[in-house]
């Protein structure tokens, strides 16, 4: 993976580079880091076909647990934030920079970042972690304990088991 940084205020050539992703919409997944604004392309088209299929199979078990489900939103703040895939919620967001989620669903696409949020999603109180990978036809659970996360077999909000949730996804070929 490339990176590029810029160091200090941004030249007006990458000013006018972000403003006209945003007019195009092309910045529904970036991301502001603790100030760094990553840039992130649109998704493997696998990464929506898992998406989908994990959302309908969690519906249920968030709905028995009281739990608000959204796509894609910004958690955090103005100046750092993430933009995990799903979020489960314990009342229906009204902000625009969401403070906290019950659970964050990330699905992983080449080159992204999904391992390197757990600490953000710790400082924020996200209390489960679901990550899919598409191209390893896995899903992988995670409890917030104390600063990090633990692997679990099982979601303790939603009552999933994990090996379950795996085999029920339709994986792409």
């Amino acid at each position: 993976m490339m990176r590029t940084v810029v160091v200090g205020d941004p030249p007006a050539e990458i000013v006018a580079f972000l403003a006209r992703r945003r007019a195009l919409g092309q910045d529904h997944h970036d991301e502001v880091w603790e100030g760094d604004y990553h840039v992130v392309p649109a998704a493997h088209p696998w990464h929506g076909q898992v998406d989908a299929e994990l959302a309908a199979l969690l519906r249920p078990g968030a709905k028995a647990a009281g739990l608000f489900i959204t796509t894609q939103f910004n958690l955090g703040t103005a100046e750092d934030y993430r933009v995990p895939d799903g979020g489960y919620h314990r009342a229906s967001p009204s902000e625009v920079y969401v403070p906290t989620a019950a659970i964050v669903v990330e699905v992983v696409s080449p080159g992204d970042e999904t391992w390197a949020k757990f600490d953000f999603y710790a400082r924020h109180d996200v209390d489960e972690i679901c990550i899919a990978d598409p191209r390893r036809q896995e899903v992988h659970w995670f409890v917030l304990a104390g600063a990090g996360y633990d692997e679990a077999p099982a979601s303790p909000l939603l009552g999933v088991v994990t090996a379950e949730l795996a085999g029920g996804i339709d994986w792409p070929r």
